[in-house]
């Protein structure tokens, strides 16, 4: 069975991923990176950059959070090293990733509208026996 170029860069990602996340949480000591979620780690096809999503709340000053992260990237990189065994280190670079913001965004405007979870709202139809449906688990 063949295995596609793209799987080593995918199990990088993943590793990445959360070898970043745990020592954000835990190792990082610079407040500025408090309440930061990794989203989503892309590495280059060589493995000697990756690009790093992170996103937090909304009262977060996200210029403040970037330069936190970028600060601490030598610590990081060097942790990377340490724990993963990779012919090279990649070379992080990190970014703000505005899809959940947009996201909320959209959401609220379709709420806005009426349009917005209107499924979820609505009670369940009554089948022929009367009963409404609960979505359980047949014969229950």
């Amino acid at each position: 069975m063949a295995r596609t170029p793209f799987d080593r860069t995918a199990r990088v990602n993943s590793l990445l991923r959360q070898v970043l996340a745990e020592l954000l949480e835990f190792e990082v000591k610079d407040p500025r990176t408090r309440g930061l979620t990794l989203t989503e780690v892309e590495v280059t096809g060589d493995l000697r950059e990756a690009k790093v999503y992170v996103c937090g709340p909304p009262a977060l000053d996200r210029e403040a959070a970037l330069a936190g992260l970028r600060r601490a990237s030598g610590f990081l990189r060097r942790e990377v090293g340490h724990r993963i065994r990779l012919r090279a280190t990649p070379q992080l670079h990190f970014f703000y990733d505005d899809s959940l913001d947009y996201g909320a965004r959209i959401e609220a405007r379709l709420r806005d509208l009426g349009l917005g979870d209107a499924a979820a709202d609505e009670p369940d139809e009554p089948d022929e026996t009367g009963e409404a449906d609960d979505d359980g688990p047949a014969g229950t």
